[in-house]
């Protein structure tokens, strides 16, 4: 069991990096699909690690790593497909929603990382708040739904084809990317709040160190 917890953490980090040909090439409906099933195995591995109590620290590394490169690297590409394509299909729609958010977001990741490693150092930890809805867990499910929203979204003008899916196509497209950019920004919330939370806790730490 430990090695296939290891192994849906190693499809996630995949994924990641499968994710940034499929959207620069266009093959939305491949994009989406792969973010759906890494996002499906974050919880399965957290979930299978627990109930077989098979966590390991290369299989905590290994989620860590996977978990931020999905996110990292979906919210780039994306946010740079969708500043030349919105504004082009919806007039007026403002470039800046979409990147604002996710430089803030991949700010706030490399800003707890680095206190992380600076408690490290001192040979201190500084583990995720295990509370079960803690603000670190609410960043993470709005960032998800936050992309799938945005990548089914890219998805649905390839419907305008099919036939009797053209009105479809279109309402869907607009509903899903104003959705989608709602919900990142509420992510966005949540990620500064939860790092709020997190340099509470470094300048508790802070204190205890001579």
């Amino acid at each position: 069991m430990k090695s296939f917890v290891n192994f849906l953490s190693a499809f996630r980090i995949a994924s990641a990096f499968a994710i940034i040909p499929t959207l620069l090439y266009g093959w939305y409906w491949i994009s989406f699909i792969l973010y759906v099933l890494a996002s499906l195995s974050d919880f399965f591995d957290g979930y299978l690690a627990r109930k077989y109590n098979c966590v390991s620290k290369l299989g905590g590394v290994m989620d860590h790593i996977g978990d931020k490169l999905l996110v990292a690297n979906t919210l780039i590409i994306l946010s740079i497909v969708l500043m030349f394509l919105l504004p082009a299909f919806i007039p007026g729609f403002p470039s800046w929603t979409i990147i604002v958010p996710v430089i803030l977001m991949i700010s706030r990741e490399l800003y707890i990382s680095g206190l992380r490693e600076f408690l490290g150092t001192q040979k201190i930890e500084m583990p995720v708040p295990k509370a079960r809805f803690s603000m670190g867990k609410i960043k993470t499910t709005l960032q998800m739904v936050a992309t799938c929203a945005l990548l089914l979204g890219l998805c649905m003008p390839q419907l305008v084809l099919v036939p009797k899916m053209e009105m479809f196509a279109i309402y869907g497209f607009y509903w899903l990317s104003y959705g989608g950019v709602i919900t990142l920004w509420l992510a966005l919330v949540a990620s500064l709040w939860s790092a709020t939370q997190y340099t509470i806790t470094f300048i508790g730490h802070l204190k205890k160190i001579k």
